[in-house]
């Protein structure tokens, strides 16, 4: 359950990170409110995992989701430029998440 609960946790960072962009520095009012239940959410999802997994690698894991998600958000949507090389990094993260979650 701990990991479920880590990888909803993962996707919900890449939510408040992409709120967070678009709030312009908390000035409109739904991307705000929406940074604030996402970090919330994802804040307590990644505390309630640590409970059963160790620090650094829920940590790892709840990042790479969300910096791998955030970016790839961005690269759909225009607001960052997608390359194979960039696509490549990318995937060395999901490598990396994945490496970790076998090894745990």
């Amino acid at each position: 359950m701990s990991w479920v609960v880590l990888v909803l946790s993962g996707v919900l960072e890449a939510v408040w990170a992409t709120a967070l962009g678009r709030s312009e520095g908390f000035t409109r009012l739904a991307p705000s409110v929406t940074f604030g239940l996402a970090l919330l959410l994802s804040m307590g999802g990644l505390a309630y995992a640590m409970r059963e997994l160790p620090v650094g690698t829920a940590y790892a894991v709840w990042v790479g989701i969300g910096a791998v998600l955030t970016v790839l958000w961005a690269m759909a949507t225009g607001e960052e430029p997608a390359s194979v090389v960039r696509l490549l990094l990318v995937g060395l993260i999901i490598a990396g998440v994945v490496g970790l979650k076998l090894t745990h």
